[in-house]
Formats: C-alpha cells, structure tokens, sequence
C-alpha cells in the first residue's frame, strides 16, 4: 500500500471512529427529526462521514464520492434518504441541479469545488 492511500485509508477510519463516538455519546443523530421539549420539531443532520475531498464528481460514478454528495443533498431535502445510495443517478442529478441553481451555481449536475463548497458551507 503506498503512502497516499494509508492516508486515506487512515483519515477515513479516524471520521468513523469519531462519528461512531458520537453516536455512541448521543451526540449525533441520524436523518429522522426529534421534538424539542417544548412539542416544537427539532431537525437532526446525519454526519455525512463518506468522503472528505472535493473531486469533481459526475452522473454515472458511484462511490464515496458520491454518496457523500447525496448525503448533502439529503441534509438539505434535496434529495429523500432513500436514494442515498452510492450511485449517480437521474434523482442525484436532478437534486444537484435544482441546488446549484438556488445557490446561485452553473446548474450543470456536476459537482464541482464550487459546488462542494457550497454544501458543506451555505
């Protein structure tokens, strides 16, 4: 194994490890919605733990990439839980185009830098 992908092998196990620690702590809850004490709803995020890169990811692929792409997307209800599945398909096209153009992107389905930046941060 080369150095380059111990990296990656090392970085991925070490945002699992700390993702299965919150979880564990109670911390971090999945994609469903708690109520609060007040009876109002809370959302939860799921901690989207796949990938932590930003290569240019495109319809067709399938991966970490990608399911880190719809993992996103799904924080944002742009695309159901459901369809999380590791494949760039027509939904996670059709979910990536309708988030670019509301964020003011190229409206293009490919998830570029720009693109990432704008899931993790707008």
């Amino acid at each position: 194994m080369n150095t380059n992908a111990l990296s990656r092998a090392l970085t991925r196990t070490a945002v699992l490890a700390a993702s299965a620690g919150l979880l564990t702590a109670g911390l971090l809850t999945g994609p469903a919605s708690a109520t609060g004490s007040a009876g109002g709803r809370v959302d939860t995020l799921a901690a989207c733990a796949y990938y932590n890169g930003r290569a240019l990811t495109v319809y067709g692929q399938r991966g970490d990439r990608v399911s880190q792409v719809q993992c996103l997307l799904a924080n944002r209800r742009y695309l159901h839980w459901g369809d999380v599945t590791g494949y760039f398909g027509p939904k996670t096209l059709a979910a990536v185009k309708k988030f670019q153009s509301r964020h003011h992107l190229t409206a293009n389905g490919k998830v570029d830098k720009k693109t990432w930046h704008a899931l993790y941060y707008a």
